[in-house]
């Protein structure tokens, strides 16, 4: 089992559904692919729903993609983690998933 260790909690208003463990954008919204995140949702939520939202820290997220240990990620299009290629970093992966729906611990504000 991953633990994580979240430094700042946040909450922020849901501007829509948020799944468990994805990147919530500034709007809060689902953070759109490749934009910054505000951080990563701790529950799941409906729109309207004060999102509990991990900021800094050692955080669970789910990935989008196999991703290797040790890279920087980015939002995909329904917030999850993957390789950045060309969008904001969003924290750096401390675990590998093999594939999309895997549950990785990342590192934010280093």
């Amino acid at each position: 089992m991953k633990t994580h260790q979240p430094i700042l909690v946040m909450s922020i208003t849901a501007a829509a559904a948020i799944a468990q463990r994805r990147f919530v954008g500034l709007d809060g919204d689902l953070c759109a692919a490749g934009a910054k995140a505000l951080g990563v949702s701790e529950f799941a939520v409906e729109s309207g729903e004060q999102a509990t939202t991990n900021v800094l820290g050692c955080i669970l997220v789910e990935a989008g993609a196999a991703v290797a240990a040790g890279v920087e990620v980015e939002s995909d299009a329904t917030g999850r983690a993957i390789t950045r290629a060309s969008g904001t970093g969003n924290g750096y992966s401390l675990d590998a998933a093999t594939a999309p729906g895997d549950v990785i611990r990342i590192v934010r504000g280093i």
